[in-house]
């Protein structure tokens, strides 16, 4: 199975912006086992600008383009620094790609990026992607990292998306304010109404929310790529899913008998 799995940035880091070691250290781990059992491995990994906030003593996530990109420019330092300390206590070679729209909008670049994935899964390495977001803005550049594993999933011809989140998946209704709310296990179809069940953004460190996850998903489910949002508070999770058991929302075209 080749996967790629998104982490957002509030499953990797508390909310004062600083590393959550526990959970990383449990999804290197996991990501380890699953990619020693003979599986193709793709992380998109949020964080680069909340680690910064944090490593600057920075009071809030900056609203400011230059402060963005100067704290992501700290931020993936540390991002990168502790994945290859982590993923080399199992042994696991890892590579980082910081990619911008045109690598994959640009028909030329796009190969090339594919291609540059697709070597470093032959060769044994585990592709870290990110997006640039040193020299990315926001009328330029992908925008979150939903799509961006959405696209990169399309890319590669991926089985499976996994957006790691610190939400459960698709539900009915907020769960926060409707007791009724229940979550939805299976998706097929990703239009106006399942787009009006989708609430506000993420938390105050991430860019994210389930709108961009749906758009994620309708990119998954166009080019034969499940898509699964749950939980990323538990990294085990990603054994039941490469399993094949039912974890929080997947968005399939395939009928289930």
């Amino acid at each position: 199975m080749r996967i790629v799995i998104k982490v957002g940035t509030s499953t990797l880091a508390h909310p004062t912006g600083h590393l959550n070691i526990r959970r990383v250290e449990t999804l290197t781990k996991v990501i380890c086992d699953i990619a020693g059992a003979g599986h193709q491995v793709i992380l998109v990994s949020s964080g680069a600008i909340g680690m910064g906030v944090g490593k600057l003593h920075l009071n809030s996530r900056p609203t400011d383009i230059p402060t963005k990109q100067a704290a992501a420019a700290v931020g993936q330092c540390e991002l990168m620094y502790t994945y290859d300390k982590l993923f080399s206590e199992y042994h696991q070679t890892v590579a980082q790609l910081l990619i911008t729209a045109d690598d994959v909008k640009d028909p030329v670049r796009h190969e090339n990026f594919s291609n540059t994935i697709s070597r470093l899964l032959e060769l044994g390495a585990l592709p870290i992607i990110n997006e640039n977001d040193t020299v990315a803005t926001e009328e330029l550049g992908i925008g979150d990292n939903d799509t961006l594993a959405a696209m990169v999933a399309e890319s590669i011809h991926a089985d499976k998306l996994v957006l790691l989140s610190d939400i459960d998946g698709l539900y009915t209704a907020d769960p926060h304010t409707d007791p009724t709310a229940r979550l939805l296990p299976v998706v097929d179809k990703v239009d106006d109404a399942i787009f009006a069940l989708a609430g506000g953004s993420a938390g105050s460190q991430g860019t994210g929310g389930m709108v961009t996850k749906l758009r994620a998903a309708k990119i998954c489910m166009t080019s034969g790529c499940d898509m699964i949002i749950t939980n990323g508070n538990n990294p085990e999770v990603l054994y039941q899913i490469v399993a094949g058991e039912a974890v929080g929302t997947t968005f399939t075209e395939k009928a289930y008998v």
